[in-house]
């Protein structure tokens, strides 16, 4: 059996390596799956360090996320272990136009990631805007594969660079899709504004948020990443919002977490404050009473909706 340890120095810090947990992490497949199916069905050829620890290659997690999906297609893996790379592949292709192919769609960006590949992650992506729409689109294929990314991120199986590619991509169709909403204000539109604490780099999901806003026809001020809180309460102050909107990933503990959210509460005690973020969620109860802990995009779309 192996032993989870750190690779050698060589390996750890080359590109495209993964140990087996990894490959569970990203496939889906469990370790023990993939160790039996090595042995009975060739179907991934792992190497080995001077150490004797098994680690994989980008072309085997690709193979393995495509088997992955095939699988939940009603495919067998003896069928499957038989075919080549890119027979797995017009497989995968045969599939990839229906409307439900969403784990297709997750696996290669995935892919795209990998092999930081611009073109295969547009014609994801884009295809699947043409197909199911933008919203649909961010719900069910981009944060599954951010949440995919968190767990490569916290293993150590990503480097910078493969993650900066993707979030710089989704960015940018993030800031497109703001863009092009033409939803003017409602009748009984609030003003929201929108802010990453200070030393908080993680703006994707603030920019999906700041999407669901203005699509219900509020109005919003966007203050985006690492924002002081001196300028929140300026802003605040000046601007005099219904709703204030930040998300807590990692820039705190969760400790200087609470502390924030009860410092807003008590700055601004006749708003609403959302907040989100894997650290939102670790906070205990209770939370003040002017502060809604956001579960997911879908709670809060159904919270600023209009009704």
């Amino acid at each position: 059996m192996d032993r989870e340890r750190p690779l050698d120095n060589f390996i750890a810090m080359a590109q495209g390596t993964y140990l087996i947990k990894d490959l569970e992490k990203l496939t889906g497949i469990k370790a023990h799956t993939i160790r039996i199916w090595e042995k009975r069905y060739k179907v991934v050829r792992p190497k080995r360090t001077s150490t004797n620890i098994r680690y994989y290659c980008d072309n085997d997690l690709k193979r393995l996320l495509n088997i992955s999906v095939l699988l939940k297609q009603g495919f067998k893996i003896s069928q499957l272990s038989e075919l080549s790379d890119e027979e797995l592949g017009e497989k995968m292709m045969s599939l990839y136009y229906h409307p439900q192919a969403e784990e297709i769609r997750i696996d290669n960006l995935v892919t795209a990631m990998v092999d930081l590949d611009e073109p295969l992650f547009e014609k994801t992506i884009n295809l699947s805007t043409l197909n199911l729409g933008f919203e649909h689109t961010v719900l069910k294929i981009i944060y599954p594969f951010l949440e995919r990314i968190g767990i490569l991120w916290l293993s150590g199986s990503i480097n910078p660079a493969q993650e900066h590619f993707v979030t710089n991509l989704l960015r940018q169709k993030l800031l497109v899709a703001i863009d092009s909403l033409v939803v003017g204000p409602s009748r009984d539109s609030k003003r929201f504004i929108l802010f990453l604490p200070e030393n908080e780099l993680h703006e994707l999901g603030l920019l999906f948020y700041s999407y669901l806003v203005r699509k219900a026809g509020h109005r919003i001020i966007y203050l985006g990443q690492s924002v002081p809180y001196s300028n929140v309460l300026e802003v605040a102050r000046f601007k005099d919002p219904d709703v204030l909107v930040t998300s807590l990933v990692a820039a705190m503990n969760v400790p200087d977490a609470e502390a924030y959210v009860r410092q807003l509460a008590d700055d601004f005690p006749s708003k609403i404050l959302y907040i989100t973020g894997n650290q939102a969620l670790q906070l205990t109860d209770p939370l003040p009473s002017n502060v809604i802990r956001i579960n997911d995009p879908i709670h809060f779309k159904n919270l600023i909706t209009p009704h």
